[in-house]
């Protein structure tokens, strides 16, 4: 049985040393090693890297949200009644959300 190998071209690249420390301040930010940022720079032209600890927030509100959802459900399916508190507590939660949303968490570094 033959075995197959990866093809690959190899090439050497000169980078003074001011440009290097560019290039690992760069892929230091986008948490990868110095090669695999410059062939994703070579290859793509740009790397976007986004802080999500911007969007901590959004997801707590969806998580909590989404638990009063089911918990309301759940009351729903078993008494055939939603209570009003309820209801108006899940509003006020949404609206929170949105406020977060509106905020623009998603920035990119």
């Amino acid at each position: 049985m033959a075995r197959i190998y990866k093809q690959v071209h190899r090439k050497e690249i000169d980078f003074s040393l001011e440009e290097w420390a560019e290039v690992e301040r760069r892929a230091a930010v986008c948490h990868t090693k110095t090669g695999t940022y410059i062939r994703y720079i070579a290859v793509h032209g740009e790397m976007k890297v986004y802080d999500m600890e911007k969007i901590v927030p959004l997801l707590n509100g969806m998580r909590i949200i989404s638990n009063n959802i089911n918990q309301i459900a759940k009351k729903a399916n078993e008494t055939n009644n939603i209570y009003a508190g309820d209801v108006e507590k899940l509003k006020e939660e949404v609206s929170q959300l949105f406020h977060t949303l509106s905020q623009n968490p998603f920035t990119e570094r």
